[in-house]
């Protein structure tokens, strides 16, 4: 076999340029969602701005700032990359190409890293908190995590009753924010493979602290410092190591305090909603309000009954969702794009946001509507809004006041007798797969070595490899087209998949978290593992096992990176030989940026759907593609088709299943160690 079947699928540059990347802009129907199809006829005919239209108007956007050659972080510009030669190529201090392309992509790391670790820090607080006895409405709901989390970072545990246990976790968590010495960030260290720890120390990359990471790549960008392309990525991937350092705290976090995920089924789509219940949607990524939400509605239906309702109906969007679909079955309404279009069905009596993803243009679709949209952070909130200023210390009383002005809400909505218009569009769905609960699957057939099921899969050939699906929505793609497309070619192919974030509620919309999506449209291989999974487990299992496997919200990437780490320590290898590939078919945020470049780093292949903001700087794309991989084995695989980008994907799981294979084979055959070379 050669070491490409086709060499053409090397090549990281997109198939389709960016010309023809946009078909039919004023056409606002970008979408193979039909509860979305269905919502946008209905916006279109009542003048109801949403993104869809507001995309549409922002065509053609501006061809600087899609390269990433605008730069406007001091007042003597903006400036624009305009020319290869003369005063016109390059800045008004003199930045390159290079440059400002470069810093533009790690500021973006630096906010994603911001965005994750934040979210972090309020629910290690929240640990913190209740163990001191200062947020009584929390408590410790899974104490085998926290047991296991605290031996993984160090902590001696003999002895010890959970809420000290508690305590230490949480101040260990605070300490990797803003410690002041050199030593390296604690959750990262304890998880990294030996290899890929010797690796992030000889390229200095590995983080200290994440608030330290985030101030150096801010000052390292000030006009006037760093110029350096290859220096500046460098700072940026020490950033995007310690936004992982942020996600991995923030699952094990969660986890302790609201329960570690198992197998749970729900459904998902605008058809959720119920028009004679209390609609209440969560939206956002921090499950500190939105658990606390949940739990309280249920003490609650007898006074939405009162009410006229016949109980409530909650239902989530974007990672919020996402957190309380793994833990307790809540069904998903709809993703990103598509959140007004849940308000424009006129059913939802209050969303209430948190952060992150929350459009500023709700609030004008609610103000055509009995919605009452909440803001619950501090730092999050949107004009004409209601506040609800959430307070750990009076968490059940914050979620009650948010539940019963939605009571209010259902009552004005019913009693202006206007019609509602949800679409009768849902999937069931199955979720709530943490690494523990695919661990578990995997103990059924081999209960020594779990991960062994894996990996023997891949070395027979049964499976190509696992693919990890992540991000975004984004209407440079078709919404949700990527996503589905993607995953179906993936399954064909004989790929075990695994995901999170928006890309795995689009499947669920679209029913491919089913076992009706095995039957349509695994390969045989693949069909096989799933079904040999299902039997071992189905006395303990909800229903038979989806075609792909949602692992949780975008801070539960770490949950993937836990996985491809376990698989490269049972292999004997660093990551980069692991036959694992990654994919964000409508990358849309910073956290996106940060995500994607600490996967590299870790030495995976991760395509990306929609472009970021590199192709003015031949230079840094060559960084990103090439000496990415030259370093540290990972590399961008920048492709908006989605068929052309799937065979990319299973072109670089092949190369590596066979490689691994060969150099398996050669050193049982020699008698030597495994070549680790990648």
């Amino acid at each position: 076999m050669p070491r490409f079947s086709d060499t053409s699928l090397q090549n990281s540059k997109p198939s389709v340029d960016r010309k023809n990347r946009i078909k039919d802009p004023k056409n606002i129907k970008r979408t193979v969602d039909p509860a979305a199809l269905e919502m946008l006829d209905f916006t279109s005919e009542n003048n109801i701005i949403t993104a869809f239209d507001r995309w549409s108007a922002q065509q053609p956007q501006c061809a600087f700032g899609y390269q990433g050659i605008c730069c406007r972080i001091c007042f003597a510009g903006p400036c624009r990359i305009k020319g290869d030669e003369g005063p016109g190529s390059m800045g008004i201090c003199g930045a390159k190409d290079y440059t400002i392309v470069a810093r533009n992509a790690v500021r973006m790391m630096a906010g994603g890293c911001s965005a994750h670790s934040d979210h972090g820090r309020e629910i290690a607080n929240v640990l913190y908190h209740m163990a001191e006895g200062h947020a009584p409405d929390y408590e410790i709901r899974d104490a085998d995590k926290l047991r296991r989390v605290a031996k993984r970072i160090g902590l001696e545990v003999e002895g010890k009753s959970d809420i000290e246990l508690a305590k230490e976790v949480a101040l260990a968590a605070l300490e990797d924010f803003g410690r002041p010495g050199e030593e390296k960030c604690t959750f990262l260290k304890s998880t990294l493979c030996e290899k890929r720890i010797k690796k992030f120390e000889e390229t200095d990359v590995f983080p200290r602290a994440i608030d330290r990471e985030v101030v150096e790549v801010m000052h390292r960008t000030h006009v006037g410092v760093d110029a350096d392309p290859v220096n500046i990525i460098f700072g940026g991937i020490k950033c995007a190591l310690a936004d992982l350092n942020g996600e991995q705290l923030s699952t094990d976090i969660s986890d302790i305090l609201f329960g570690t995920p198992k197998p749970v089924m729900s459904e998902a789509n605008l058809g959720v909603l119920d028009p004679d219940k209390v609609n209440i949607i969560v939206h956002g990524h921090n499950p500190i309000l939105s658990q606390m939400v949940v739990d309280t509605a249920r003490e609650m239906e007898e006074e939405a009954k009162a009410a006229g309702a016949t109980g409530i109906q909650l239902s989530g969007i974007c990672c919020t969702g996402n957190e309380v679909l793994m833990r307790n079955g809540v069904p998903i309404a709809t993703s990103y794009m598509a959140q007004e279009l849940a308000i424009a069905t006129g059913a939802v009596d209050v969303m209430v946001v948190d952060v992150q993803c929350i459009m500023p243009g709700l609030r004008n679709v609610a103000e055509c509507f009995h919605t009452k949209l909440v803001t619950t952070m501090s730092i999050s909130k949107i004009p004409g809004s209601y506040h609800f200023a959430f307070d750990e210390a009076h968490a059940k009383e914050s979620a009650a006041g948010v539940i019963r002005l939605a009571i209010e809400t259902f009552k004005t909505r019913k009693a202006s007798g206007r019609p509602v218009n949800v679409p009768k569009i849902k999937n069931k769905l199955m979720a709530g797969f943490s690494l523990e609960a695919l661990l578990d699957l995997f103990a059924a057939i081999n209960p020594e070595n779990p991960i062994k099921v894996l990996t023997d899969a891949i070395d027979s050939g049964e499976i190509a490899g696992v693919c990890a699906l992540a991000g975004c929505n984004n209407l440079e793609a078709v919404y949700e087209k990527n996503h589905t497309e993607i995953i179906k070619e993936m399954a064909k192919n004989n790929v075990f998949m695994v995901g999170t974030g928006c890309v795995m509620q689009a499947a669920a919309k679209h029913g491919l978290l089913t076992y009706e999506a095995v039957e349509e449209y695994a390969g045989p291989g693949l069909k096989a593992f799933i079904d040999r999974l299902y039997e071992a487990n189905k006395d303990k299992l909800p229903d038979k096992l989806p075609l792909a496997f949602h692992m949780g919200s975008c801070v539960d990437n770490s949950r993937i990176f836990n996985l491809w780490t376990a698989m490269a320590n049972e292999y004997g290898v660093d990551v980069p030989k692991v036959p694992f590939v990654a994919s964000a078919p409508e990358a849309m945020s910073e956290k996106a940026v940060a995500i994607g470049t600490w996967v590299i780093s870790n030495g995976i292949p991760c395509h990306v759907g929609a472009m970021p903001p590199l192709e003015g700087s031949n230079l840094v794309w060559s960084v990103v593609t090439c000496i990415a991989h030259d370093v540290f084995g990972g590399n961008f695989i920048l492709e908006t088709d989605p068929q052309v980008a799937a065979k990319k994907l299973l072109a670089a799981l092949e190369y590596r299943a066979w490689k691994l294979r060969i150099h398996k084979k050669a050193a049982e055959e020699y008698g030597t160690e495994l070549c680790q070379a990648f």
